[in-house]
């Protein structure tokens, strides 16, 4: 498996540290640690690789996470579970019971920074969280903190049935598959959008959910609301009943495009005219039409 957590520079909207451990002596040696980093301790919460996969499933993962694998009957396959609710960007360390060289060459492989025996010495865990907070905050190599390079194109048919959404979908997909661009296509056409269907994909709830709660829409959301079409491609679109109207603002619009320009090279937009009308602001940011 590749390796799903890579260091990078830390994103100031996530936990420093969150610890799952499964036994009480463990926290106790952990906790005073914590502190002593500068860390909150009620992070350090009770319960081991399960009780982790379920929490961060449903939160942002932290910039250094701690988890126990003495109750996992299959540690390698827990951990790629454990890769599924995780955020690129969080260092890992695991720490468990097992003292198998084979298991600790496979758990490094996996993308875990670490793996500590049990019972844990305050020194071990002080060096592993220590270098996890340098890993973290270094750069990769060629890294540079330059503004991403970004282009938005909307795709506008001037009457129906011009081809609009076709020519959105082709353009993603060139871009994606041939000039290897991660791309994102939106697909406004919130009733009659074809965008998924024609790359023969289910639309999801992604668009509708962004537009009924445009508070949730950052990086994690974007993450799990897509649908991936290419390794380069991802959709976001929707298929809501012809009998429920579209009620916004516009604000979801405009922090998409906003949370795309961070997470993504190109941006195509299947826009529909009459959204072009209701929502003028939609092409502010866009360059090219």
């Amino acid at each position: 498996m590749n390796a799903p957590w890579k260091s990078g520079m830390p994103n100031n909207n996530r936990d420093p540290f969150a610890a799952y451990i499964c036994d009480e002596n463990a926290l106790d040696v952990l906790r005073p640690v914590v502190i002593e980093l500068g860390w909150a301790p009620e992070k350090c919460n009770k319960g081991g690789l399960r009780n982790a996969i379920q929490s961060l499933s449903v939160s942002a993962s932290p910039n250094i996470l701690l988890v126990d694998l003495s109750e996992s009957g299959d540690p390698l396959n827990d951990i790629n579970s454990l890769a599924e609710v995780c955020e690129p960007g969080t260092v890992v360390i695991a720490i468990g019971q097992v003292n198998d060289v084979r298991l600790y060459r496979d758990l490094l492989a996996s993308g875990i920074h670490d793996y500590l025996l049990k019972p844990l010495s305050a020194t071990a865990l002080r060096d592993s969280l220590t270098q996890a907070q340098t890993v973290f905050s270094t750069p990769r190599s060629g890294e540079v903190e330059a503004v991403k390079s970004h282009v938005s194109t909307a795709i506008v048919g001037t009457r129906g049935g011009v081809g609009a959404s076709t020519l959105a979908t082709s353009l993603s997909w060139h871009f994606a598959a041939n000039k290897k661009l991660s791309t994102a296509l939106l697909d406004l056409d919130i009733h009659f959008g074809t965008g998924a269907l024609a790359l023969d994909l289910e639309p999801g709830r992604g668009l509708t959910d962004a537009i009924d709660n445009p508070s949730r829409i950052d990086g994690l959301f974007i993450e799990r609301a897509m649908i991936r079409a290419h390794d380069n491609l991802a959709i976001l679109s929707a298929e809501a009943p012809i009998n429920s109207p579209l009620m916004t603002d516009g604000a979801a619009f405009l922090q998409l495009e906003e949370e795309f320009r961070q997470a993504f090279e190109m941006t195509v937009i299947d826009l529909p005219r009459n959204m072009l009308i209701n929502f003028p602001h939609l092409l502010n940011d866009v360059n090219v039409v």
